[in-house]
């Protein structure tokens, strides 16, 4: 039984548009973005030209389960998509500098996060792919995962559906100041253009595949620290496990008792003792 997150959600700062507004254009776009529909095979295909079109143009992701990205791929992929679904009005509106690409690291939930940016230039956006979660995911033997609610049979494809989705999330901000992919809006424009039919993934995080080794908060684990095996509980798991080990130098914590924090990788941790549950054996869907 999969347990659903709260809808995921662009940020951004006190509406207002892009220096390079076009009324045309943003009209143009307006009216693509709630009438357009392409037809499920036209988008298959276009989807799939664009992947393969990506394979041959970058120097980077070599192959449908790259193990490298940069950030040069997803302005091809904003470029490719943009012209192909959207008429090139998002270029348009945006200008050469209205949008920027980032590759994360840091998030371990979230797919993808669309930010509207305020500065002394204008108004501008970024987009940001999690590479960790792409990274991590697509290992022999995990099960088949869904990004959107469509299933991913390698990297390539959950980028092109991580991609979509924030792609819709900056034309809702273009046109209507906000977005929000909870809300029907979003999700019949995500449908209509690229087939979606969720706003959540199902990619293996590294918190899933601990949970999977039965390391979840609370579980008891060992380590080693300079030489020594130190023995302590998690408290939460990210990129790494943060393991609290008891210490009368520590942090007084709400229990009462004195805690030093470490911050440990995962495939370091030992099991101290074996639950009866690991509680991991279930998917969790994900805001993207």
């Amino acid at each position: 039984m999969s347990a659903q997150e709260p809808p995921g959600r662009a940020e951004g700062p006190p509406s207002s548009r892009p220096a390079g507004d076009h009324p045309d254009a943003l009209q143009s776009l307006t009216r693509v973005l709630l009438t357009s529909d392409p037809g499920a095979d036209r988008i298959r295909r276009s989807a799939r030209d664009i992947g393969h079109r990506l394979l041959r143009a970058s120097p980077y992701a070599c192959g449908p389960d790259f193990r490298r990205l940069h950030t040069d791929d997803l302005s091809f992929l904003f470029a490719a998509y943009d012209e192909r679904f959207l008429n090139g009005l998002c270029g348009k509106l945006l200008g050469p500098d209205g949008v920027t690409f980032r590759l994360s690291s840091r998030m371990s939930r979230a797919g993808g996060k669309t930010t509207r940016l305020q500065g002394p230039a204008g108004t501008r956006f970024e987009i940001a792919i999690a590479t960790s979660i792409l990274f991590d995911g697509f290992v022999a033997g995990d099960p088949e995962v869904t990004v959107c609610g469509l299933p991913c049979r390698h990297r390539l494809d959950a980028l092109q559906r991580l991609f979509e989705h924030e792609l819709v999330h900056l034309a809702e901000w273009l046109c209507w100041l906000e977005s929000h992919c909870g809300r029907e809006r979003f999700q019949g424009i995500a449908h209509r253009l690229f087939l979606h039919r969720a706003h959540t993934h199902q990619l293996i995080t590294r918190s899933v595949r601990a949970a999977r080794l039965g390391i979840t908060a609370g579980t008891r684990v060992t380590f080693r620290y300079r030489g020594q095996r130190l023995r302590g509980r998690v408290n939460r798991v990210t990129k790494r496990a943060t393991v609290l080990v008891e210490d009368p130098t520590g942090e007084r914590w709400s229990d009462g008792r004195h805690y030093v924090q470490y911050y440990v990788p995962l495939a370091e941790l030992r099991l101290a003792d074996r639950p009866g549950d690991s509680g991991g054996t279930g998917t969790t869907n994900l805001p993207l």
